[in-house]
């Protein structure tokens, strides 16, 4: 009876054009659309967290569903030797958890499992009338995330949290350009295989459209594999010509396809934004201005020196000296945020950023020979993958495979440049594309030598290592949704934590008894969201920051040494935990965690400034004061050591410390120059040094220097007799 339905039903699917394992692919597909259109409409969970969650579950759901068809055993399992690139890196990992550190090694493996899992599901499901879904997704996943990113644009829509718009659901607009970049070949492939007006026309409009989307963000690793793509589509789609239905178009269509393409860039990326933010950028107020703007700034020598491009090769540089100094085994899978301080020059105390912003680089820091292996194998694979495309035309005159494996291999293009800037590869929506990326060009090998379908060995596991497989697949998806559930609740109470404290900062007298409950309540939160993740670096410590604001000093002490114990080699972490200790009273701690950072960089700023504090507290005034000296005419000081010394100068009447200290602040720092300028004044004014005219010459420059908007609050700040022989701004 059972067996007559499932029968019946496999009919009507059949009649339906329904396919066994198309299940698969549609659970493929589905993610390819949702992962990138989707995004948390809140700050209480970052954005990229969501998409991992998707990419992770769906994975999973497709991979189970796979196995749950393969036990029919009609079907061969198929293997690849690109399986074995993230089953290595993999492996690696987890034997990184045992030296490295545990938690970060741990992540690692979890994205290559992830990774393989991807690899694995598309090579066995992927067939060629599969793949027109799969691209589909890809295509219209990326016109949504571009649809959010124009109107956030246009008009300042701001529903997804932000960190540099327009990033549509990425929070920061290099993630959404290098995803978007990736998947134009394969919106180029479903042009030139359009039939009819309406679709060439409706296709070659989104193309236009995501390309504004791009120029919008200005991302110029982006903008530099679009222009590679420009010479390697153009190539491919003339040499694969009459494999497309854009040989069988009328001349018309052809022109139609290329004005529409080109009016779309050219109406709609002359449009101003509406948004303030990107306006304050001055990189333009449209989108054509902002892609010429910030491709023309890469021929600028003072990008390398002083822009962005800059603090990315003073990464770059510390990350060869870590490869340098650790040549072999690496520094294990994920730590190249722990160790990276060790190798950072001393005139540096802060990472710029949590990752080397070059794939490359950053997996041959953490994987030594190991991420070699795995850098030459996918290279020489790709370099074999593109010159058996390009020999295709003998053996597949009808253009089966060739054109597949083109755009695939464009597509992987952009993606490897984009790679040498940025991070795609730990980011969930172009991670995924790239594991579906290799699994097209796996599967397509696997149709030209069918021969080599199964892995040795697969026949002999397949009845009972399957079912197995099946219940580790389902245990896995639960494992899932336990570790997303967990990281939900992780990133919402530390992000609660922190809005927390920054209301009451920004209310004006934090202080206030009518604090008492929310800073309470702040404080459990961050307890609670410690406890769940203690390794959780990117908020955790901003939440100490704000504390200390209102001079909570134990309690940021604590959260401080919270993440120490996670990241013991980020120095500015160790002099914010020594300072806090210095405030307490507690100077043997303190000399502790100061000289853990002067081992790591002696000549840091935070570590000079600290150096100079511990002395002020010890009573060794003069010894602090010649310091004080020194440092101040050092090229690199930080803004802590400019009021420590203008303080240390107060308490010992030594004036010309105090002026030199203020000096050097208002020149390295203008958006101090109005509290300076008043420092300096009430300097002059003190009994002691009283000077008139000086003091009056300093208030006066206080207000000058003071914006329209608060030039009153400095003028009744300033004391009589001064006020009143103040003259009126220059305009």
């Amino acid at each position: 009876m059972s067996g007559g339905l499932f029968r019946r039903f496999k009919a009507l699917a059949a009649d339906a054009g329904l396919h066994a394992g198309d299940g698969v692919a549609f659970l493929l597909a589905t993610m390819m659309l949702l992962v990138p259109a989707v995004g948390v409409p809140h700050e209480y969970l970052l954005q990229d967290t969501l998409k991992s969650m998707m990419v992770a579950f769906l994975a999973l759901g497709a991979a189970w569903l796979l196995l749950w068809r393969l036990r029919s055993g009609a079907e061969p399992v198929r293997w690849h030797g690109l399986l074995w690139l993230p089953l290595l890196l993999m492996a690696y990992a987890l034997g990184s958890m045992v030296w490295s550190h545990s938690y970060l090694a741990g992540v690692e493996a979890v994205r290559w499992f992830v990774f393989a899992v991807l690899l694995w599901v598309g090579l066995n499901s992927l067939t060629r009338r599969r793949m027109h879904l799969l691209i589909k997704s890809i295509h219209y996943g990326a016109v949504m995330a571009s649809l959010w990113a124009v109107i956030q644009f246009w008009f300042d829509f701001d529903w997804f949290p932000q960190a540099a718009a327009p990033a549509s659901t990425f929070v920061n607009r290099n993630f959404f350009a290098e995803f978007v970049v990736c998947t134009l070949p394969f919106s180029v492939w479903l042009l030139v295989e359009a039939r009819g007006e309406t679709q060439i026309v409706s296709r070659a409009l989104f193309i236009g459209f995501n390309l504004v989307a791009l120029l919008m963000t200005g991302t110029r690793s982006a903008l530099a594999a679009l222009l590679l793509l420009l010479l390697a589509l153009t190539g491919i789609v003339w040499r694969y010509q009459k494999s497309f239905e854009l040989a069988r178009w009328p001349r018309s269509h052809k022109w139609l396809a290329l004005a529409a393409l080109l009016a779309t860039v050219a109406g709609l990326g002359v449009v101003e934004t509406g948004s303030p933010r990107i306006a304050a950028e001055m990189n333009g107020l449209t989108a054509i201005e902002r892609g010429y703007f910030r491709a023309a700034r890469m021929m600028q020598k003072t990008e390398y020196t002083l822009g962005s491009a800059s603090s990315r090769l003073l990464m770059w540089r510390s990350t060869a000296r870590m490869i340098d100094a650790h040549p072999w085994l690496g520094v294990g899978a994920g730590a190249w945020e722990v160790v990276l301080p060790r190798y950072q020059t001393n005139d540096s105390s802060l990472e710029h950023d949590y990752n080397a912003h070059n794939e490359i680089l950053q997996l041959i820091a953490e994987y030594g020979l190991v991420g070699w292996s795995m850098l030459l194998a996918l290279s020489a694979y790709l370099l074999r993958a593109a010159w058996v495309t390009w020999c295709l035309g003998r053996i597949d005159p009808k253009g089966q495979e060739a054109p597949w494996r083109a755009m695939t291999l464009a597509a992987l293009l952009a993606f490897l440049v984009v790679s040498n800037a940025g991070f795609p590869w730990r980011l969930a929506a172009t991670g995924a594309l790239f594991a579906l990326c290799l699994a097209i060009l796996a599967a397509s090998d696997l149709r030209l030598k069918p021969q080599r379908v199964s892995h040795p060995g697969m026949h002999a596991w397949r009845p009972w290592g399957l079912s197995v497989a099946l219940v580790a697949v389902a245990a896995g998806m639960g494992l899932t949704v336990w570790i997303s559930l967990q990281a939900a609740a992780a990133e919402s109470r530390l992000i609660g934590a922190l809005k927390l404290a920054t209301g009451i900062n920004m209310s004006g007298d934090p202080l206030h008894p009518r604090h008492d409950a929310r800073k309470a309540e702040l404080l459990r939160l961050v307890r609670e969201g410690i406890a769940i993740n203690p390794h959780y670096r990117k908020i955790t410590p901003i939440v100490a920051d704000q504390l200390v604001r209102w001079g909570d000093w134990r309690n940021a002490l604590w959260i401080w040494e919270s993440v120490v114990a996670s990241r013991p080699n980020v120095v500015a972490l160790l002099a914010n935990t020594a300072q806090a200790h210095i405030q307490l009273g507690e100077l043997p701690q303190a000399e502790a965690y100061f000289e853990r950072a002067r081992a790591i960089q002696p000549d840091a700023p935070v570590v000079n400034t600290l150096e100079v504090l511990l002395l002020v507290h010890r009573g060794e005034l003069a010894q602090a004061a010649q310091l004080s000296r020194t440092y101040l005419q050092r090229p690199q000081f930080d803004q802590g050591l400019t009021l420590t010394a203008y303080l240390l100068g107060l308490r010992t009447q030594d004036w010309e410390l105090a002026i030199q200290a203020l000096t050097q602040r208002r020149l390295r720092w203008p958006q101090l120059a109005v509290d300076s300028w008043y420092k300096l004044g009430q300097m002059y004014a003190r009994p002691e040094l009283r000077n008139e005219v000086h003091a009056q010459q300093a208030f006066q420059a206080a207000l000058d220097a003071a914006p329209a908007t608060f030039r009153d609050k400095v003028r009744e700040a300033i004391p009589q007799p001064y006020r009143s022989a103040l003259r009126p701004p220059a305009p």
